[in-house]
């Protein structure tokens, strides 16, 4: 899980335009700098694309810190789902 915690690292940043952001497991979306739930949003969109997946709604509803996402990347991935 470490290697998709620097990939969504590497996502966050190119979102918020934020080189300095470091993300840690615990991190909680809306305590980044400047963060919005469009954020979110891009956010997910970029990960869908970078593995190949595909969120519902619902889904994105539920992912509050980095864990919550990179635990529902390896769940689908895992599942298989597209």
């Amino acid at each position: 899980m470490a290697a998709h915690l620097a990939e969504l690292t590497d996502i966050v940043r190119g979102v918020l335009r934020n080189a300095d952001v470091e993300l840690v497991a615990d991190s909680r979306f809306q305590d980044l700098p400047a963060w919005d739930s469009m954020d979110l949003v891009a956010v997910v969109v970029e990960a869908e694309c970078r593995f190949g997946l595909l969120f519902e709604p619902e889904e994105i509803e539920a992912l509050h810190t980095a864990a919550d996402l990179l635990q529902a990347i390896v769940d689908k991935r895992a599942l298989g789902s597209a």
